[in-house]
């Protein structure tokens, strides 16, 4: 029997850390301005997918299962409303979160929560009828003439504190129901601003604007004490809307991460994206790029500020991912248009190190918000984010590690097909478009036979830097190339080897090597992406 116990004993002890890091809160981590989502105590990359905003009852779920597993997703983004927990004030109902969650679970597919409260795309729409129509209790906006606007105020104590309560509600159930961590992070509010209104006008809000910065907001700022206008000139009314509106969301963040400290992040209907100087900076208050620092100062509880991207120019779509891609903000894109043209900023997106990828509206319940998204979830529709995904779901955490660990570029095809490249070390990274999968654009007969997908708006290549002389190479519909970027007098760049392949375990494992005709013309990929692990040297 002591034998038994001795060797029960060490068993537990050997299955103690595995045990401890499945119940480890998810959470991220920077090093050197690099991010990670940590998950099971290892990197983690969201392959995701957002669901219809109405798809969150439980009849709709089998209408939403199904397009995941054609897509190969791993995460699932679901709304929960304010109104569907709290109908009606104090009685809570969780059966949509309970059956949500277990059926993720049953189908080994984690969760992020979109939490519809006091903002839903900036507009009260998913709170509580109490709440509605109660404005007395629950104020909105007003404008400089004192009539409402349709916005509810980031100043309305009242509306804060239920909203609070209901969220804390939420998590609490949470906790109680999945301490696995089927979900994985938490939006709190969704698209939150407002349109058509800089800032309330209310009495509070009017006293409050004419006051002074805080002074931590100023101190972050490096700017000088004075009032809003002083401080921000005319940016002031959009900063301030930002600063409480900011602080709002954070208070309900921090009572939620204090029930189950899960990330938080929150997503921004997008303005401009390339300049705040006309003003259209999307709706004021929200987590626009430019006001980023702000929201950094103003809601600490928030772990992510990220971009919901429906703009089909690729200059834009790079633009909004440089901007959101920080040393102090990882990128995430939580939402992005399902049409077939936008699967190609996966590759950007993942080559800037992001967390997380979610075409919109992944169901099949029968809503298309085209002209934002696809008219139809037609197979190419489907195909073209399912292929990129079925190459990365079995890789998912070692793409997240090396990500985390290496550097890493990404690229797609823009609107006039123009090469595009980057420098890694001694190496220039290259990629090309609407090439054939053999031969050079110069030879005779191109011309005259033109790759059909040359005028599509589809192709991209993602590279990572393994070592000084070796990468991980991808794409699809994409030439990469890779070449010295400053060759020595009578250099020469050569292909070591090119191994196709994947990782098994962590570990790479080649299934074969390309040679002859597959590489020289460059690593050329298809609509069906694999892996190329490349060993790249020089001689003269």
């Amino acid at each position: 029997m002591r034998g038994i116990a001795r060797t029960l004993a060490i068993c537990l002890a050997l299955a103690a850390p595995a045990s401890l890091a499945a119940q480890e809160t998810p959470h991220l981590v920077t090093k050197d301005g690099k991010h990670a989502l940590i998950v099971d105590g290892a990197p983690f990359l969201m392959l995701g997918a957002q669901v219809n905003n109405s798809s969150n009852y439980p009849a709709a779920l089998p209408q939403v299962w199904p397009v995941i597993a054609r897509m190969h997703a791993n995460t699932v983004e679901v709304p929960v409303a304010w109104e569907q927990i709290e109908p009606e004030e104090g009685r809570f109902d969780f059966s949509f979160l309970d059956t949500l969650v277990a059926e993720a679970r049953e189908r080994k597919l984690r969760l992020v929560l979109l939490w519809f409260g006091t903002w839903k795309n900036t507009g009260p729409s998913y709170a509580p009828a109490w709440v509605k129509s109660d404005t007395r209790r629950f104020p909105r906006m007003r404008k400089p003439d004192g009539t409402a606007h349709y916005a509810l105020s980031p100043h309305g104590a009242n509306t804060l504190e239920a909203d609070k309560r209901a969220f804390v509600a939420l998590m609490r159930r949470l906790a109680e129901i999945d301490r696995d961590n089927t979900v994985i992070m938490v939006q709190p509010e969704n698209e939150a601003g407002s349109y058509g209104l800089a800032r309330d006008h209310s009495p509070e809000a009017v006293r409050l604007f004419e006051g002074p910065v805080p002074a931590e907001l100023v101190r972050a700022m490096g700017k000088q004490p004075g009032s809003w206008t002083q401080v921000f000139g005319k940016r002031a009314e959009q900063f301030f809307h930002t600063w409480y509106l900011a602080r709002y969301i954070d208070a309900i963040a921090a009572a939620g991460k204090a029930v189950k400290p899960l990330p938080m992040y929150v997503n921004s209907a997008l303005g401009d994206a390339f300049t705040d100087e006309t003003g259209n900076v999307g709706p004021s208050g929200g987590p626009n790029w430019n006001a980023i620092p702000v929201w950094k100062v103003a809601a600490p509880h928030i772990d992510v500020a990220a971009p919901d991207i429906y703009n089909r120019d690729p200059a834009a779509v790079t633009a909004y991912l440089d901007k959101y891609a920080r040393p102090d903000n990882a990128l995430m894109v939580p939402e992005i248009g399902n049409a077939r043209e936008y699967a190609r900023f996966l590759w950007p997106a993942l080559g800037r190190g992001a967390i997380g990828f979610a075409p919109f509206g992944m169901d099949a319940t029968g809503f298309f918000n085209f002209p934002l998204g696809a008219r139809a979830l037609d197979d190419a529709t489907l195909d073209a984010f399912a292929a990129p995904y079925t190459l990365l779901e079995p890789i998912a955490r070692d793409w997240a590690r090396i990500a985390f660990e290496h550097p890493t570029w990404g690229a797609a095809k823009g609107a006039d097909a123009a090469d595009q490249s980057t420098v890694l070390g001694r190496w220039r990274v290259t990629a090309q478009f609407g090439h054939w999968q053999m031969g050079e654009p110069e030879w005779d007969g191109m011309k005259a036979h033109p790759n059909p997908i040359k005028d599509e708006p589809v192709g991209g290549g993602l590279v990572a830097q393994l070592g000084p002389d070796t990468f991980l190479i991808t794409g699809s519909h994409v030439r990469m190339r890779v070449g010295l970027a400053n060759p020595a007098t009578g250099e020469s760049a050569q292909i070591i080897s090119a191994e196709e392949g994947s990782f098994v375990d962590g570990k790479w494992q080649m299934r074969r090597r390309w040679n002859g005709d597959q590489i020289d013309y460059g690593f050329n990929f298809t609509g069906e992406p694999v892996l190329l692990k490349v060993t790249m040297g020089s001689y003269r």
